[in-house]
């Protein structure tokens, strides 16, 4: 009886212990995105490009007036940084929910949903799909794709409530 409780305890410090890492991970992985929509809201060009690796690319998949579907491709950040740092009278306010992380190795994916907010105006909503490379210990963004809607939104109360 003694063998099994100390077996157990030992079992039990694992899972604890791989919790612990899990959190961690997470939190590390999600560093980047945090720091993206914190840029955003900021304005801050600098710290945006903090978010990124140095070889990015961005695609917005979404439908065109006669409801046909597009896809938009940017090979780079270039032109998002400079939206993001020119002055603009609003507040870009994206919040995330629901979020979903994949991991093999040095390859992070996280999907999440979205709303996205002119300071506290809707503007649409969607789900952003990230691609992250861990870079010298570092989680980075190296692809962001996103869909966009305006109408069929289901943004959680407690989401619409953080524009308030």
């Amino acid at each position: 009886m003694k063998y099994c409780l100390h077996t157990l305890a030992i079992f039990l410090t694992a899972i604890t212990a791989g919790v612990a890492q899990s959190a961690a991970e997470k939190e590390a992985i999600m560093k980047p995105v945090t720091l993206l929509f914190a840029a955003m809201q900021k304005g801050d060009s600098a710290m945006l490009r903090k978010a990124f690796a140095s070889d990015v690319t961005m695609a917005t998949i979404g439908r065109d007036k006669n409801g046909k579907t597009f896809i938009q491709h940017e090979s780079s950040i270039k032109d998002f940084q400079k939206a993001i740092g020119t002055p603009h009278a609003e507040t870009y306010n994206e919040m995330i929910w629901g979020e979903k992380i994949l991991v093999d190795g040095d390859f992070a994916q996280v999907w999440t949903s979205y709303a996205f907010y002119l300071g506290k105006k809707f503007s649409h909503c969607g789900v952003d799909a990230f691609n992250l490379v861990r870079e010298n210990g570092e989680w980075k963004i190296f692809h962001l794709a996103d869909t966009r809607q305006r109408e069929g939104c289901s943004v959680p109360d407690h989401i619409k409530k953080l524009v308030e």
